[in-house]
């Protein structure tokens, strides 16, 4: 009996710990990476190499992406390489990036054209949890396509938040990242007042984690921080931190809202990469606040 075939597209920290749940799964999984040799470990393990990601969603009846950006995401859809060219009609378009609202409601209206089912599917989790099928999908999608993704999705989570049709699975994504940067760009200041005040970093981290303040994301980087802990072990970049929270300001934006502690964070991200933090760990974000001390 021949094997599902799912096509996973983008093998970064996140993407290669998915893509390898689906192998685990008994997929018949092709994948696709700009940098093919990210394939390897999946491919010793039964997976397919794609030169194109047109050639890995060649029938496939569902094609996971997992990119970076907007502009990562539109080369992997479109044109005569993107995968939607590949797909019969019925196939689910299952994108799980962090991208911006505007883009996902577009790239749903192409998938509509082709009479594909696309779910709107971010994820919350770092990459061991992903690695583990351990991610939380937050989704957009019509009900009914949902349950039927649901085989595609189930090796990949501990839990799906439906909430509710296209397009709603990243306003929220775009609304928890952006609460995240402002969470860390504050922890930043805040570590910042007590290191001018003469206060033992090691011990303001560890008051933060039992006190009122702390989040899983303040944890975590007020201890990289403590520790001036930025080149290792690293999570999330600020690069990456940058764009996320300038698509949930632009969400906000569209939405009549200012968002003046989003734009902030923002602009303090920005300055993060300008300074020459691009890929250290976004609890480095420290540096910029330190930079603004008078």
């Amino acid at each position: 009996m021949s094997k599902t075939r799912v096509a996973f597209l983008g093998l970064g920290r996140m993407g290669i710990g998915m893509a390898g749940r689906l192998v685990d799964a008994g997929f018949d999984v092709a994948v696709y990476n700009r940098t093919a040799v990210r394939a390897d470990p999946l491919v010793e393990r039964g997976a397919h190499l794609a030169e194109s990601p047109r050639d890995a969603a060649a029938g496939a009846e569902a094609v996971v992406s997992m990119v970076a950006d907007d502009d990562a995401s539109r080369a992997v859809w479109l044109g005569d390489d993107g995968a939607l060219a590949a797909l019969d009609p019925g196939a689910f378009v299952i994108e799980c990036s962090t991208l911006s609202h505007g883009w996902v409601l577009e790239l749903r209206g192409h998938a509509a054209d082709r009479d594909l089912r696309y779910i709107d599917s971010p994820v919350t989790g770092l990459a061991d949890v992903a690695a583990a099928g351990a991610l939380t999908l937050l989704v957009g999608a019509a009900a009914d396509d949902l349950a039927a993704a649901d085989v595609y999705l189930v090796p990949l989570c501990e839990r799906i938040f439906h909430f509710g049709p296209i397009g709603a699975g990243t306003a929220y994504k775009l609304m928890i990242n952006l609460m995240g940067a402002v969470q860390i760009a504050a922890a930043a200041e805040g570590m910042t007042i007590a290191e001018k005040a003469g206060l033992d970093l090691d011990a303001v981290a560890d008051a933060i984690a039992v006190g009122q303040a702390a989040s899983p994301q303040v944890v975590r980087n007020t201890r990289k921080m403590a520790d001036a802990r930025h080149d290792t072990d690293i999570t999330f970049t600020p690069p990456l931190r940058l764009k996320d929270a300038s698509y949930g300001v632009r969400m906000a934006r569209d939405l009549g809202l200012s968002a003046p502690f989003g734009s902030t964070a923002c602009e303090t991200f920005r300055r993060l990469c300008e300074m020459g933090y691009e890929t250290e760990d976004e609890s480095v974000v420290i540096q910029a606040a330190r930079k603004d001390t008078t």
